[in-house]
């Protein structure tokens, strides 16, 4: 594989060698997405997981009252995955869908416990994923209960602009714990501050 793949751009600085490169990047399958299309569905145990080569991809669940909401938002570069689902064999309560057309590099779980098993770098790189996603979801938990909304909305707006940009209203005030409403008066006041 060429330096050009995406890839060597999601393990950039890991500290793993052109050898295990070349060993990782064939495990990895592009895969093409088309808007609203299902990487997973409720109730199904996820076995693969994915990068973000292109495109945005939301998670949500239907809560107690039927209600749509958006658990987490993924651009170029993220991982995508329901690690409890993907770790535990449990089927997910998510629902992970592509918001736009994607190009994504998906691997399956006996692919990745081969290289996790195999490859200390590789193996240091996907636990720093893990940790990663873990502070990113603690910190949201208790952003939705200790910050004000408007503090959520500018807090996303700065660390992941581009989301904001290419992401529904809808979906980002489900996110944020808000109603379309108040994220559009969010909007407004800070656009005349």
């Amino acid at each position: 594989m060429t330096n050009e793949h995406f890839l060597n751009k999601v393990f950039a600085s890991t500290g793993i060698t052109k050898s295990e490169l070349d060993l990782i990047l064939p495990k990895y399958k592009k895969i093409e997405l088309s808007k609203n299309d299902y990487l997973l569905k409720e109730g199904v145990v996820e076995k693969k997981y994915w990068f973000i080569e292109s495109g945005f991809i939301r998670s949500y669940i239907i809560d107690t009252d039927g209600n749509d909401i958006t658990f987490n938002l993924y651009a170029s570069t993220d991982v995508v995955i329901d690690y409890p689902s993907f770790f535990f064999f449990a089927p997910t309560k998510e629902n992970i869908q592509a918001l736009t057309d994607c190009i994504c590099w998906e691997i399956d779980f006996t692919s990745f416990t081969s290289l996790f098993n195999d490859i200390s770098s590789y193996r240091e790189q996907q636990r720093g994923l893990l940790v990663g996603s873990y502070f990113a979801l603690k910190e949201h938990s208790i952003s939705l209960i200790a910050d004000q909304a408007k503090d959520r909305y500018l807090k996303l707006l700065k660390s992941k602009p581009h989301i904001i940009q290419n992401i529904s209203l809808k979906h980002i005030a489900t996110f944020l714990g808000i109603t379309d409403t108040s994220l559009s008066r969010i909007r407004k006041e800070i656009t005349n501050e």
